[in-house]
């Protein structure tokens, strides 16, 4: 450990100006309960957090956060003593968003950090920081779903893996990278579990209602990506088949209607959209019945000949492949889900 191993375990969480405040201060209450609210609550005697968790920034000062939530961290990064762990928390960027050079100060503090053996443990889009230092070069890596495409043609030497809500990577196991969303809450409690033990790790889950995200992140994912394209022949195309997509040869109607021959069609679609004409008909697909799933009570079966598939058996294969769960399975996840929301929705009293 870099810290003196007779004194607490030292997170420092990093917060630039691009920080999201909800998981930079829900990750931090959640460290700083390991310990401490399980004894408070439970077994009603007092105690200090077993993790020594501080805000740091490269200057030390306030600032506000994207959504206007003042960050006020405990010092500036050359205050810091060398911790156990840096914890990165996400980043209000896009995914097309250029960070060379913006975090100069920081990417040279994690360098440092990292060679004298501090763990480096990143939220969402957090790895970005690392991949753009090169501290993630050849190895395996995640971040937010929405942002696995741009980041892996932007630092081609690693391996995006989409559908793991955590990585463990690096010498020593020391490269941590948690998906999107609230997959922080896995990175927390990973590192309880790790830097204190797995009984102290359960505490925590209990007392703040957290649950591993063990399905990953593609059943949560919209499997459509965002296509912006000035081709208005293609963007004609797309509007066809956003309304057609359950007819038989699809893309072979899209090729009559744009009156290409059919290798340029193929060739000018790709480049304007980033996707085969028929993946993207699958994509449409798959998407339209995910929305099947959740809101109706047609079989499987059904399901696949109104999204376009004769053979339900290839619809299920397909769906698995692409969305990580069976069509049943995803229906048993989701429509729960989906009734809740409406209910709320309505007004309608729920437990």
């Amino acid at each position: 450990m870099a810290a003196d191993e007779s004194s607490r375990v030292l997170i420092a969480l990093l917060a630039v100006p691009e920080s999201t405040a909800s998981t930079l201060y829900g990750m931090y209450d959640v460290l700083e309960s390991a310990g401490r609210d399980w004894n408070a609550l439970i077994e009603k005697r007092t105690s200090e957090p077993v993790l020594a968790t501080r805000i740091v920034s490269a200057d030390g000062s306030r600032f506000r956060a994207p959504n206007g939530l003042s960050i006020e961290p405990s010092c500036r990064l050359t205050d810091c003593p060398v911790p156990d762990i840096i914890a990165i928390p996400d980043l209000m960027v896009l995914p097309d968003e250029d960070i060379a050079g913006r975090y100069a100060a920081e990417i040279a503090w994690i360098r440092e950090a990292y060679a004298a053996g501090s763990m480096l443990a990143t939220a969402c889009t957090g790895a970005l920081l690392l991949a753009e230092a090169g501290l993630l070069d050849g190895q395996e890596v995640t971040t937010h779903w929405a942002y696995c495409e741009a980041m892996q043609q932007r630092y081609p030497k690693l391996t995006v893996r989409p559908n793991r809500s955590l990585v463990v990577a690096g010498d020593e196991h020391r490269l941590v990278m948690a998906g999107g969303g609230t997959s922080w809450h896995d990175l927390a409690l990973y590192l309880i579990a790790r830097f204190v033990d797995p009984e102290e790790a359960m505490r925590v889950a209990r007392i703040h209602l957290l649950s591993w995200h063990h399905l990953g992140q593609l059943p949560f994912a919209a499997l459509a990506r965002p296509q912006h394209t000035d081709d208005a022949l293609i963007a004609h195309c797309q509007t066809w088949i956003a309304e057609n997509y359950q007819q038989a040869a699809p893309v072979a109607a899209m090729t009559r209607l744009s009156g290409l021959p059919e290798r340029s069609f193929k060739r000018r679609f790709a480049r304007a959209t980033g996707m085969s004409p028929l993946e993207y008909v699958h994509t449409l697909r798959l998407e339209e019945s995910k929305q099947m799933l959740e809101t109706s009570e047609l079989p499987v079966e059904a399901v696949a000949v109104q999204a376009g598939y004769e053979d339900a058996s290839f619809f299920s294969r397909l769906f698995r492949r692409r969305v990580g769960l069976t069509p049943a399975q995803y229906r048993k996840r989701f429509r729960a889900l989906r009734r809740a929301l409406d209910q709320a929705a309505a007004g309608g009293a729920h437990g």
